[in-house]
C-alpha cells in the first residue's frame, strides 16, 4: 500500500516538471511565424488643379488730359495754351539760330587771325575776309575813318576819331549778337505765370461746374483739378529751356565779343601807324 502511494507521488511530481519546463529549440523552430499583416492600400491624392492664367491689368481710359482739356476748354484756355506753344517754338528757334551765328563768328575769327594779319595792307586784309564777317566791318570802319577825317571832323584828333569809329562798329556788332536774347529773357520770366494763369482758370471752371452739378466726390474733384495743373507744367517746360538758353548764349557772346574788341584795338594801332594811307604797307 505504502509503495503504491510513493509511486503515485513521483508520477505527479514528474508531470509537474514537464509542464513547467519550456519547449525545446527544435519544437520552437518548427512553429511557423505569424503571417505579416498587409498594409492598407494608399489612397490616391486628389488631382492638383492647374493655376489659373494671370489676368492682364485692366487699362482704364483716362478721360482727362491735354487732348480733353483742349476739346473741353473754353476760348481763354485755348488761347493761353496757344501762347505757350508759340513761346516755346520761338525760344527754340532763337537758340538754334544764335548758336549757328556764334559758330560762324568763331570761324570768322580764325580766318581773320590767319589771313588778315598776313596781308600787306589793311585794305587788302579787309578784302580777303568775307563780306558778312564782323572783322571786315571793323577794318572797313577804321579805313573809312582815316579817309573822312576832314572838314569839321578834321578838328578832332585822328587817334580819337579812329577810336570812336571802331568803337561804334564794335557796339553795332554787339547789338547784333544780342538779337533775340530779350525774347528769351521775356519767355523765361513770364511763361510760368502764364501757365499758372491757365491752371487757375481751369480750377475755377472745374469747381464751378462741380458746384452746379452738386457732386463733390473725389473723382469729380480730383480729375478736373489735376487736368488744370497741366498748364503749370507746360509753363515750366517752356520757361526752363529759355532761361538756360539765355544764360548760355550770353556767356558765348561775351567770349566772341572779347575777340572782336581785341581785333578792333589791333586795327586801331595799325591805322594810327599808317596815318592817312591805310592802303600802303
Amino acid at each position: 500500500m505504502l509503495k503504491n502511494i510513493r509511486q503515485a507521488a513521483m508520477a505527479a511530481a514528474l508531470l509537474g516538471v514537464a509542464v513547467v519546463m519550456p519547449l525545446s529549440p527544435a519544437a520552437t523552430a518548427q512553429t511557423p511565424p505569424p503571417a505579416p499583416v498587409a498594409a492598407p492600400a494608399a489612397t490616391p491624392a486628389p488631382p492638383v488643379a492647374a493655376p489659373a492664367p494671370a489676368k492682364a491689368p485692366e487699362v482704364l481710359d483716362n478721360p482727362y488730359g491735354l487732348e480733353a482739356m483742349w476739346k473741353g476748354g473754353d476760348l481763354v484756355m485755348r488761347v493761353t495754351l496757344a501762347i505757350l506753344v508759340l513761346m516755346s517754338m520761338g525760344s527754340w528757334y532763337i537758340i538754334v539760330t544764335k548758336l549757328y551765328e556764334q559758330y560762324k563768328m568763331g570761324r570768322q575769327a580764325k580766318d581773320a587771325t590767319k589771313k588778315f594779319w598776313k596781308a600787306p595792307t589793311v585794305r587788302q586784309g579787309a578784302d580777303i575776309l568775307k563780306k558778312s564777317s564782323p572783322y571786315r566791318f571793323i577794318a572797313e570802319s577804321g579805313i573809312e575813318a582815316t579817309q573822312k577825317h576832314d572838314g569839321l571832323l578834321g578838328t578832332v584828333d585822328l587817334n580819337d576819331w579812329i577810336s570812336m569809329s571802331i568803337q561804334r562798329a564794335v557796339d553795332n556788332i554787339q547789338a547784333r549778337t544780342q538779337d533775340g536774347l530779350a525774347f528769351l529773357a521775356t519767355v523765361g520770366s513770364t511763361a510760368p505765370f502764364i501757365g499758372l494763369f491757365g491752371t487757375v482758370w481751369g480750377i475755377y471752371h472745374a469747381l464751378t461746374a462741380i458746384g452746379i452739378a452738386g457732386q463733390a466726390s473725389i473723382d469729380k474733384v480730383a480729375g478736373p483739378v489735376g487736368e488744370a495743373l497741366i498748364m503749370t507744367a507746360i509753363g515750366l517746360a517752356v520757361a526752363v529751356p529759355a532761361v538756360l538758353g539765355y544764360n548760355w548764349l550770353v556767356r558765348r557772346n561775351k567770349v566772341a565779343m572779347d575777340q572782336v574788341r581785341s581785333f578792333g584795338a589791333d586795327v586801331h594801332a595799325i591805322l594810327l601807324s599808317t596815318g592817312r594811307s591805310p592802303t600802303k604797307a
